[in-house]
């Protein structure tokens, strides 16, 4: 590319992406801060998401949510949530365990356009976590989405549906 004021567009871009990046991060803090009770968050970060399937808990969906990061205030800031679709054991071939989790949404994200990112911050999250090893969501959200957003959340959204 040839010098010029264009030459500059790539570094400026990826300054603001980290500028913006940064400012969500903030917020997030903020809103996850005013919304939580730190001590039970950590509590439920503790837990064992593989024993908490296993006993059937109905903190599970609890425990999901405190593993969330920034996406975690834009489901709690909107008036949305998390719903364990399924959750299945699964055993790789040198034994160890792990969870294949089925997600649907709830609440205001049923309807909100950021629901595709969502889903990807969902999953980014929870996979972040070394006893899940699968998360998907559940095909039936397909159905909120007006044409344009099912067609770009199943060909862009880097999420697989069941």
């Amino acid at each position: 590319m040839s010098e010029g004021p264009l030459s500059d567009l790539g570094g400026l871009e990826e300054a603001y992406r980290i500028q913006i990046q940064e400012l969500i991060e903030k917020e997030s803090i903020r809103v996850i801060s005013e919304r939580i009770d730190p001590e039970e968050n950590s509590r439920l970060c503790a837990l064992s998401l593989l024993e908490l399937v296993e006993s059937e808990d109905e903190q599970l969906t609890s425990a999901l949510m405190a593993r969330l990061g920034s996406v975690r205030a834009a489901l709690e800031g909107h008036g949305g949530g998390i719903v364990v679709s399924n959750s299945e054991i699964v055993v790789s071939r040198g034994g160890r365990k792990s969870l294949s989790l089925v997600i649907d949404l709830d609440g205001a994200c049923v309807s909100c356009g950021a629901a595709p990112g969502t889903l990807k911050g969902i999953q980014d999250d929870l996979l972040a976590d070394a006893e899940i090893s699968s998360v998907r969501f559940s095909s039936s959200m397909l159905e909120w989405f007006n044409e344009i957003q099912r067609e770009f959340v199943l060909q862009h959204g880097g999420v697989s549906f069941v």
